[in-house]
């Protein structure tokens, strides 16, 4: 059975049989992991081929990393109003109104991302000193968040066609174009960041074009990706999807209801990313004073975590999906089900993720690094995290559905909470009396009990109760129009 006839199922209240309650959110959350892990490999691409240009080339992208992050949180957050609300009115078989929600999204979000990116334009060019930059990685890092301010747009637009496809069930879509502009991402930036150059290929001498862009390269690469990527999706929504293609006759009017729920849903998230990215530059800067050898492990650390839990990120926006929709359909039972179904799915998937992770880990560190010393501290800290991906993926997965059914304040609060007053205070602490591994420690017991407290906030029935009071009903006569 495919995966629309199961959607169409829970919309029209039609019994699922457990097999059923498993597989859909497996299906939906296939694509969605497939999307996550592009993005995490395009970041991998542009530090690997960027490494071969020298330390200062790497540290100018490392430099702005959380800078850029911070921009990209906002982002997903003004497109999160819109998509959670897509996906209940096509619960609900409103489709005329979720091509509406589509249209006001435009407006809003990109014109935000307009904003947004022309003020980190016009900070590029100080922002690698206020960071703490200096010699030649200053240059690199300001041209590196020009480029990406200039694109911001872009990979606005990426993730706002990508989340409606997925509120009106279609998982694939985004995730095998996310695939695509990924190997985008390794060609552009082949011929962007390096200059012309002979390379021998079966004995053949071949002379390969190249830009010699250095570490501008890489972002133009990147940015150049993300615009065939959101040009070949804004195609798709407008005019394959059954739901969002456009009609003709058809005019919509930004409804203010709908802008003003959207901002309830947003905003919690925008600040939960805004603190949570100045939590992690803090935490940066506590394992800094430790010495290089704890920097570079903690970074090659960081870095390798994120195949293990970028699935639980995928299954949360399938889970977001899922969750909405029935909400729309007025599924109280199902959509319980579904967010827990979920949750238990990305718990079970990240459980064998870490396992894999914590065998794997000597292996996989040993191709980022040569230096012992930094190898095996990275090593002892990432298995001490693979005790914690567990209950990470139990409060990745429920915040997902619980944006679904448009909770965002409560969860905003346990993050920022778990973070800003166990993991900082506690890892200054240990940072000072058990180095580095003090200091992972303190982030796994962190995340262990900001797992338990989504699963508490999951099973406490209040969230569903309000989500069904605020529910907006389908107009009468409204159907698949």
């Amino acid at each position: 059975m495919s995966t629309e006839t199961l959607l169409t199922k829970t919309r029209e209240h039609s019994p699922l049989t457990v097999r059923e309650q498993i597989s859909l959110p497996l299906r939906m959350s296939l694509p969605a992991i497939l999307a996550q892990l592009s993005n995490v490999i395009m970041q991998y691409i542009d530090a690997g081929m960027v490494g071969s240009l020298g330390a200062d080339a790497s540290s100018a992208i490392g430099l702005i990393a959380s800078s850029t992050w911070l921009f990209h949180g906002v982002c997903q957050a003004a497109n999160a109003g819109f998509t959670v609300q897509a996906a209940q009115s096509c619960g609900a078989g409103d489709h005329r109104r979720t091509r509406s929600l589509l249209h006001t999204s435009f407006l809003i979000c990109l014109g935000l991302s307009l904003l947004l990116g022309a003020f980190a334009a016009a900070i590029s060019g100080r922002l690698p000193i206020w960071l703490g930059g200096s010699g030649g990685m200053l240059r690199g890092a300001s041209s590196y968040f020009l480029i990406f301010a200039l694109s911001l747009p872009f990979f606005q637009l990426c993730e706002l066609c990508s989340g409606m496809l997925q509120s009106t069930g279609d998982m694939k879509s985004p995730g095998f174009w996310y695939a695509v502009m990924c190997l985008m991402d390794v060609v552009f930036n082949f011929l962007l960041i390096y200059p012309t150059r002979d390379l021998t290929v079966l004995n053949t001498l071949i002379r390969v074009p190249g830009a010699g862009l250095g570490v501008a390269g890489a972002s133009l690469g990147t940015a150049l990706a993300h615009a065939v990527t959101a040009a070949i999706l804004l195609f798709r929504v407008l005019l394959r999807s059954p739901v969002l293609k456009l009609r003709a006759g058809e005019r919509h009017r930004p409804a203010g209801g709908d802008i003003r729920r959207a901002a309830r849903i947003s905003l919690p998230v925008a600040v939960e990313s805004v603190m949570m990215t100045g939590a992690y530059v803090v935490s940066t800067r506590i394992v800094a004073p430790l010495g290089g050898i704890a920097l570079s492990a903690n970074s090659f650390a960081v870095t390798v975590e994120g195949l293990c839990y970028m699935p639980g990120y995928g299954i949360s926006a399938a889970a977001a999906a899922l969750v909405g929709q029935c909400v729309g359909a007025g599924d109280r039972r199902v959509c319980r089900k579904m967010a827990w179904n979920s949750c238990l799915l990305g718990i079970g998937i990240m459980t064998v993720t870490s396992f894999l992770m914590y065998l794997a880990a000597p292996w996989i560190i040993g191709l980022l690094t040569p230096v012992e010393e930094i190898r095996l501290l990275a090593v002892r800290v990432l298995r001490i995290q693979c005790f914690a991906e567990p209950m990470f993926a139990a409060s990745i997965v429920a915040a997902g559905a619980l944006r679904g059914a448009g909770d965002t304040l409560i969860p905003g609060l346990l993050g920022f909470g778990t973070m800003w007053f166990i993991r900082l205070p506690f890892s200054l602490l240990a940072a000072s009396r058990s180095g580095l591994t003090g200091v992972w420690i303190v982030m796994a017991a962190e995340i262990g009990v900001r797992g338990i407290l989504f699963l508490i906030r999951l099973a406490d029935r209040r969230w569903l109760d309000r989500a069904f009071h605020d529910r907006r009903p389908a107009p009468s006569g409204s159907g698949p129009s």
